[in-house]
C-alpha cells in the first residue's frame, strides 16, 4: 500500500496526477465541444439558427424542430416512430446475429483443427479489404436472386457477416491458454458448453468492441434502404435523416437537419459510454504479447 500512496499508480487523486489532468482535461473539453455544439444546435429557434455571428449555445430553447420533423414524416405517409422501429429492429437482430456467428467461427478458427482452416482465414482477411462499395453489386444480386426485396431479411442478410468483428475476436481467442479448453474436455464438457462457459466470459472485452463497430454499421447504413426496399415503410431511419435535404428547403431544413444528427448520434453515445470501459480493455488487451 505505501509502494501506491507513493505517487505511481495512485488508487485515488493524488498531487503526483496533476500534471496528466492539466494535459487531458483541454483535451477532453475540446472533444466534447462537438457533441455539446450537436445538443445546442437542435434546440435552436429559427433565428438563433441563422443568428450571425453564430452562437455556439442555444439562449431560447425550443422543440420547434422536432414537431418540424415529426410533420414532415407524416405528411410522407409514413410516421417518424415506424422509421425508429425499422432502424431498432434491424440493428438488434443483425448485432445479435454477427456476434454469435463471429464468436462461434473466431471459437473454431482459433482452436479447432480442421481440412480447409487457413483458407477460411485467409477469406475473411481478404474481404477485410474490400469496402462495401465494392461488393455492392454482387450482394443486389444476392438479394434480387433469394427474392427478399422490400423485407426485413434484405437489410439483416448484407449487413450480418462483419470480417472485422470475425478477425478480432478470433485474435483475442487465440491468447486464451489450451489448457483451460482441454480441462474442460477431461470434465466432460461439450464443445458448445466451453463455448458458453469458458470463451464467451474470457473475450468480453472483444465482444463488446464487435458490438460497437456492428452497431455503427448498421444504424448508420443507408445502402440496404436504397437498393433492396422500394416501400418507404421498409425503409430505416438513417435514410429518411439523409433525405431531408431532398424534401426540405434550405432554412427550415437546417433545424431538422440538426435533431436529425442529434438523434443518429446519441444511440451511438449511450453504447459507447457503456461499454467503452471494455473497449478500452480490448485496446489494452491486443497489445500485449
Amino acid at each position: 500500500m505505501a509502494f501506491k500512496s507513493s505517487g505511481i499508480n495512485p488508487t485515488k487523486f493524488d498531487v503526483s496526477q496533476l500534471k496528466f489532468y492539466l494535459f487531458l482535461v483541454p483535451f477532453a473539453i475540446f472533444m466534447a465541444l462537438p457533441i455539446i455544439f450537436i445538443f445546442n444546435h437542435a434546440f435552436k429557434p429559427l433565428d438563433e439558427l441563422y443568428a450571425f455571428p453564430p452562437r455556439f449555445f442555444v439562449i431560447n430553447p425550443t422543440l420547434e424542430n422536432f414537431q418540424n420533423l415529426s410533420q414532415l414524416a407524416e405528411q410522407s405517409g409514413i410516421p417518424l416512430s415506424r422509421y425508429v422501429f425499422n432502424s431498432l429492429f434491424v440493428t438488434v437482430i443483425v448485432v445479435f446475429l454477427s456476434l454469435a456467428l463471429s464468436t462461434l467461427a473466431g471459437y473454431a478458427l482459433s482452436k479447432k483443427q480442421f481440412r480447409g482452416k487457413k483458407m477460411l482465414l485467409e477469406i475473411n482477411n481478404t474481404a477485410l479489404m474490400f469496402v462495401p462499395i465494392a461488393v455492392m453489386i454482387p450482394r443486389f444480386l444476392t438479394v434480387t436472386t433469394i427474392g427478399i426485396e422490400d423485407t426485413y431479411f434484405a437489410h439483416i442478410l448484407p449487413l450480418v457477416a462483419m470480417p472485422v468483428g470475425l478477425f478480432l475476436i478470433k485474435q483475442f481467442i487465440d491468447q486464451i491458454p489450451d489448457s483451460l479448453i482441454e480441462a474442460a474436455v477431461i470434465d466432460g464438457a461439450t464443445d458448445f458448453k466451453i463455448y458458453w462457459k469458458v470463451i464467451l466470459p474470457l473475450i468480453k472485452p472483444a465482444i463488446a468492441t464487435a458490438a460497437i463497430l456492428a452497431f455503427q454499421l448498421v444504424w448508420n447504413d443507408m445502402e440496404t434502404s436504397n437498393l433492396y426496399t422500394t416501400s418507404e415503410n421498409m425503409r430505416t431511419l438513417a435514410f429518411f435523416m439523409n433525405t431531408l435535404a431532398a424534401q426540405t428547403n434550405v432554412v427550415v431544413g437546417q433545424g431538422m437537419a440538426a435533431v436529425a444528427s442529434m438523434i443518429m448520434f446519441i444511440p451511438n453515445l449511450i453504447l459507447f459510454v457503456i461499454l467503452q470501459s471494455k473497449v478500452m480493455n480490448t485496446m489494452a488487451h491486443s497489445g500485449l504479447k
